[in-house]
């Protein structure tokens, strides 16, 4: 199917992909007193009172901004924040369709920092929770760090902790195949952007053994000059024998490998040099390598990024859930304990007796996904008094 054709006549005929419907009563006069005026000033006043009631007597509780700049939009770079609406609506639709999450995209005409946080914070007092989308690395950071610190609302930037959790997720169930243990690992990963570094630093954290991640010159040390703050950060944590080289030398003797760089970067001979290795080839839409060819030479569990092949590994099956489970306890932020204890989650939906090779990763429209991840994240987020009282 020409996907590319098709889409474009159907965006034409939606005119959109989302749209608001009401939820209150406007039959009567005595429905527009209630909704509206004089009925509405009763909430209003409570919420003036206390402003965590707004919570309680808005949509705000189940709304989420979609936040771009354009500059990141899936594979096409920086088009601007207009060219990425489609792909902002098309999230909102995986919000509402697979967590029930109400979701608004909102595209900013601006690539400076201050300026994105600064608009964002002005508008949070609307939302329950904020998810950052196709913002291009080294800002996408600053972003989320500075507006974890101006806002009492939860803050997520997908591409990199909803990547890092279902990543997890994936690697905790092909271990089970493999018969290793995290701890043990040599992981070589390559692609040291956004979802590289949330990755590397949430296997650390979950004490998956010793990551290693490459950039385009090579593997990142600790001393090395010129490394960006992510990268530098990074580097304090990762590659503990303080190896340099290619990738090629990262992948040797590697249990598994991540891919979140481009296409045809890792050949057979590579794959052959690992330790009965787990490749996680996710560059889109071409991986670094096929999973044929990843297969032939040795590896045991291959996993993309693609529909098409086992082991889709796609952040739909993290977002939703991290979402609905965060707004359901009106929690203040997602933290560290919360990504865990969704990961764990995303792996425990696969039984005992459903685990293969060819399926460690839940598909995309299984229907255990929401409630297991958003169950998961609520708990975590009580247990480690990220949440509002009201």
């Amino acid at each position: 199917m020409d996907y590319g054709k098709i889409a474009l006549e159907k965006h034409e005929k939606w005119h959109g992909k989302i749209e608001i419907k009401t939820r209150a009563e406007t039959n009567t006069s005595d429905d527009l007193s209630i909704a509206y005026t004089p009925g509405v000033a009763a909430p209003c006043l409570e919420i003036q009172k206390d402003v965590n009631k707004s919570f309680l007597y808005t949509r705000r509780w189940n709304t989420v901004a979609v936040v771009t700049d354009g500059t990141a939009v899936l594979g096409l770079g920086d088009i601007g924040p207009e060219a990425g609406m489609p792909v902002m609506e098309g999230k909102c639709v995986l919000f509402k369709a697979f967590g029930d999450v109400d979701a608004i995209p909102l595209c900013i005409r601006s690539k400076d920092v201050d300026t994105i946080v600064d608009t964002i914070c002005l508008l949070s007092g609307s939302f329950g929770g904020i998810n950052l989308e196709d913002i291009a690395a080294p800002r996408c950071f600053e972003i989320e760090r500075k507006l974890k610190e101006k806002c009492d609302i939860v803050v997520f930037h997908d591409d990199q902790h909803g990547t890092a959790i279902v990543v997890a997720a994936a690697l905790l169930n092909a271990l089970k195949v493999v018969d290793k243990k995290p701890g043990d690992l040599r992981i070589a990963m390559n692609g040291a952007g956004a979802a590289g570094i949330a990755i590397a630093e949430l296997l650390i954290r979950m004490g998956f053994g010793n990551v290693i991640l490459c950039d385009r010159k090579g593997m990142i040390c600790e001393g090395d000059e010129g490394l960006t703050s992510g990268k530098e950060a990074i580097s304090h944590i990762s590659n503990l024998q303080h190896e340099h080289g290619t990738l090629a030398d990262a992948m040797k003797g590697a249990d598994v490998f991540i891919g979140v760089s481009g296409p045809r970067l890792v050949t057979k001979d590579m794959v052959a040099s690992m330790n009965d290795g787990i490749v996680f080839a996710m560059a889109n839409p071409v991986p670094e390598i096929m999973p044929d060819e990843a297969k032939e030479a040795g590896a045991k569990v291959i996993g993309t990024g693609r529909s098409d092949f086992a082991n889709q590994i796609n952040n739909v099956l993290v977002f939703p859930g991290v979402f609905r489970g965060a707004l359901d306890v009106r929690a203040t932020e997602i933290n560290e304990e919360m990504k865990m204890a969704a990961a764990r989650a995303i792996a425990g939906i696969v039984t005992e007796n459903e685990l293969s090779a060819d399926y460690v990763i839940p598909e995309a429209f299984d229907p255990r996904v929401k409630d297991a991840v958003a169950s998961a994240v609520a708990k975590a987020a009580r247990n480690s008094g990220a949440i509002r009282e009201i």
